[in-house]
């Protein structure tokens, strides 16, 4: 049998990642949750001290259990593409940034949708084919626990990926080492990318699916990979919670004048 206190600790977890106590506020004292029948001044006490433990709270004489605020997710640059990484691991590029975040990713926090779609503009564009023609799109969302961090919407030309894993929506996710995994055990290397970002207004949809705050931006992200030849083989967009993420880059400073000079 569930303890009380566990169980009342379960049911403030789930107020505070749902959102309904915001970080940043007090939750209620103690004495209120005995008087609204929540347990004994004994119970409520110990659920607070587990959600204090998991790391949810932070307790201090005269402000009360109030709900932490998490520091935004560091969004990697150069590193979180380390074909270390995901050529010869099972790290795919966002659980990259949750391990720099220092937080976990719990199986189900990415769900992702495949299928055929007539490619726009900006995705014919960059992947060398006439408007209109279909193309593969690999859409996902991406959460932190029950809150959304952001969607990546990937295409990818129908010869470079039909038969593979990447565009079979059954098994979910793209599994060990991510698409670029696939594209490179299908004969394409990622070599180089370019990504783009800018800042804007979010559309209503997104932010409903992203659960933005009236007022919040969004990041939006253009990633564009390539094999060695200049080959195309994914165009992204990305569309990112602007305050959930600090975009992090660690990278050698280029001396264009040494590299002529070899």
């Amino acid at each position: 049998m569930t303890p009380k206190w566990r169980e009342l600790a379960d049911k403030l977890a789930e107020r505070i990642t749902s959102g309904e106590y915001s970080e940043g506020q007090q939750l209620p004292h103690i004495r209120d949750l005995v008087e609204a029948g929540e347990g004994s001044k004994s119970t409520v006490h110990a659920a607070y001290k587990a959600l204090e433990a998991a790391g949810l709270v932070t307790s201090s004489r005269g402000h009360g259990t109030v709900v932490r605020r998490q520091p935004p997710l560091k969004r990697l640059g150069i590193a979180r593409y380390d074909k270390a990484k995901w050529r010869d691991g099972d790290e795919v590029a966002f659980i990259a940034d949750r391990v720099a975040s220092a937080r976990a990713y719990k199986r189900g926090e990415q769900t992702q949708t495949v299928g055929h779609v007539a490619a726009p503009a900006i995705v014919a564009s960059a992947l060398g084919l006439a408007e209109g023609v279909d193309v593969y799109a690999r859409a996902r969302l991406v959460k932190e626990g029950s809150r959304p961090t952001h969607t990546l919407t990937s295409y990818y030309r129908p010869e470079h990926v039909e038969g593979t894993r990447l565009v079979d929506p059954a098994p979910g996710p793209a599994g060990r080492g991510g698409g670029f995994r696939v594209l490179y055990d299908a004969g394409y290397e990622i070599d180089h990318m370019r990504e783009e970002l800018r800042a804007r207004v979010p559309s209503p949809e997104e932010a409903a699916q992203l659960q933005l705050a009236p007022g919040e931006w969004v990041v939006e992200l253009h990633r564009t990979a390539y094999t060695a030849d200049g080959t195309v083989v994914e165009f992204a967009i990305g569309v990112h919670s602007a305050t959930r993420f600090t975009w992090t880059y660690d990278f050698k400073v280029p001396d264009a004048a040494q590299e002529d000079a070899r």
